[in-house]
C-alpha cells in the first residue's frame, strides 16, 4: 500500500481516475436506460444496488483477471471454415464480443420501441422488469464494460520485473528493475537453482482497486441525476442510445479483433478508440445544435401565432368600432 503514496503512485492513481472517468460514461448510460424498466420509485434503489454489487463485482474481476491473465489468453473454441469463416476465441474475446452483441441488440430494441410507442412522454422503454432482474443485468453488463477498464488499467498501473527461473522454467522469484539489472544481480550475488532471467509485469492491483471504488461512488451520486436529465430531455435520449449502439460496435469489433476473425478472407479489425470518440463528439456537438436549433423555431412559431393572433383581434375591433 506503500505504493499508493508515492509521487509515482499518486500520478499513476490520477491516471487510473480519468481512464476510469471516460469508461465509465457508457455503464453510467447503459444503468440510466435499464433502471427505468422497474418504475419511477424503484429506479434510483435499482442504480444504487446495481452500482453497489457491480464494483463490488469489478474488483473481484480485478483479482481474478490480474491473477489468470495469461489462462484468459487461452483459446477456448475456434472456427476454421477456410474462405469462410475463421478465428479462435479465448475468454476475453468471447465475453467482449457477446457483451457487445447484446448491447447492440439492446439499442436498437429502445429506439424501436421509440419510434413505435404510441405516447412518448409517458413511455417508460418497453416492458417493465422486476428489480432483480435490472439489477442482474445492470451487474452483468458492468463486468462487459470491465473487461476494456480493467485491461485499460492494467497498461498503465505496472511496474516491470524480472522473473527469476529455474532450469525448468519455473519461477523462482522476481526482481524489480530490468532483465539486464536482474542478470547482473544474479552474477553478484547468485541465487540456488536461478538460471536466467525473464522480462515480466508487477501490476499495481490495489491502484487500481482504488480507482474502481471512486469511480463507483461517482457513479451512484450521478445516476440519479443523469437518469432525471434523460427523463425531462427526451431528445438526449436517443443521441444516448446511438451512443451505446455505437459502444456495442466497438465491443463487438474489439471481441473480433482479440479472436482474429476473418470473414470471407476479411480480418476485422478492431474500432480505434480515436475514431469511436470523434464520432462521439460529432455526434453530441450536432444534437446539441440541432435541439438548439429546434427550440429557436419552435420560440419563433409560437411567436409568429401570438403575433397573428393579436393583430387579428385588433383588426376586428377596429372593425368593430367602425
Amino acid at each position: 500500500m506503500a505504493e499508493v503514496f508515492s509521487v509515482s503512485g499518486l500520478f499513476t492513481l490520477f491516471m487510473l481516475l480519468l481512464l476510469q472517468a471516460v469508461l465509465g460514461f457508457d455503464n453510467l448510460l447503459y444503468i440510466s436506460i435499464e433502471s427505468k424498466r422497474v418504475g419511477e420509485a424503484k429506479a434510483p434503489m435499482v442504480r444504487q444496488w446495481g452500482i453497489g454489487l457491480a464494483v463490488l463485482f469489478r474488483i473481484v474481476l480485478l483479482f481474478v483477471i490480474v491473477a489468470l491473465f495469461d489462462a484468459l489468453a487461452e483459446p477456448l473454441f475456434g472456427f476454421h471454415l477456410s474462405g469462410i469463416i475463421e478465428g479462435e476465441f479465448t475468454f476475453q474475446s468471447m465475453i467482449t464480443f457477446v457483451g457487445g452483441a447484446f448491447i447492440i441488440y439492446t439499442a436498437i430494441k429502445e429506439i424501436s420501441h421509440m419510434l413505435t410507442v404510441e405516447h412518448i412522454e409517458h413511455s417508460e422503454g418497453g416492458k417493465s422488469k422486476s428489480v432483480l432482474q435490472a439489477i442482474g443485468l445492470i451487474v452483468a453488463m458492468n463486468l462487459v464494460f470491465s473487461f476494456d477498464s480493467i485491461l485499460s488499467a492494467m497498461a498503465i498501473a505496472n511496474e516491470e520485473i524480472a522473473r527469476i527461473v529455474n532450469s525448468a522454467g519455473e519461477t523462482i522469484g522476481t526482481f524489480k528493475g530490468t532483465v539486464t539489472d536482474c542478470k547482473e544481480a544474479l552474477i553478484a550475488q547468485p541465487i540456488a537453482d536461478a538460471v536466467a532471467c525473464r522480462p515480466g509485469k508487477d501490476y499495481q492491483v490495489w491502484l487500481m482497486a482504488i480507482a474502481i471504488i471512486a469511480s463507483g461512488i461517482v457513479m451512484a451520486l450521478m445516476a440519479n441525476a443523469v437518469a432525471d436529465f434523460l427523463k425531462k430531455n427526451r431528445m438526449y435520449e436517443v443521441m444516448g442510445l446511438f451512443i451505446l449502439f455505437l459502444v456495442g460496435v466497438l465491443l463487438v469489433t474489439e471481441g473480433a479483433h482479440l479472436a482474429h476473425l476473418k470473414l470471407f478472407d476479411y480480418t476485422i479489425e478492431a474500432m480505434s478508440k480515436s475514431s469511436f470518440y470523434l464520432v462521439i463528439f460529432v455526434l453530441v456537438v450536432t444534437d446539441i445544435i440541432s435541439v438548439r436549433y429546434q427550440r429557436r423555431l419552435w420560440a419563433q412559431r409560437e411567436a409568429e401565432i401570438l403575433g397573428g393572433g393579436t393583430e387579428e383581434a385588433s383588426k376586428a375591433g377596429a372593425e368593430a368600432n367602425m
